[in-house]
């Protein structure tokens, strides 16, 4: 079962991909997309037939106290257009601090400030992949 993982911002979505097994997470692309979701949705469709992907997962922003604020309900938003545009099975994965997590590792590895702004979107994705990869079993 071959997965893709999706960090979904205001202005990028981050794009990671598992192997062919669905053991490993690995970052794939950075696509910018200013909102224009219906774009991202036919972009998004070309990875999925390239890739030969089974479902996606979608990382899911809550706040700290486990609610729901504006930035969750637009990801409800784009995984219900996703479920249907695409046929594809869409889950949801807690990506509260993914972003933070993210910027540490790149910030280990000697990461310059102007790749981490390049990268750190996909490598937020991968972080939200390989939980749900995990956390499935």
């Amino acid at each position: 079962m071959r997965y893709l993982g999706l960090d979904l911002g205001s202005r990028r979505l981050g794009v990671s991909i598992s192997d062919k097994t669905g053991l490993i997470a690995t970052s794939y692309k950075v696509i910018e997309h200013n909102e224009e979701y219906e774009k991202l949705i036919v972009e998004i469709a070309k990875i999925v037939e390239k890739e030969s992907i089974d479902e996606i997962v979608l990382g899911f922003p809550k706040n700290m106290n486990n609610t729901i604020g504006p930035k969750g309900e637009l990801s409800l938003k784009f995984k219900d257009s996703l479920e249907k545009k695409l046929n594809i099975k869409v889950h949801l994965q807690d990506e509260r601090l993914t972003t933070k997590e993210a910027e540490n590792i790149l910030i280990a590895n000697d990461t310059s400030r102007k790749k981490r702004k390049k990268v750190i979107d996909s490598m937020a994705a991968t972080i939200i992949l390989q939980s749900f990869l995990e956390r499935r079993g």
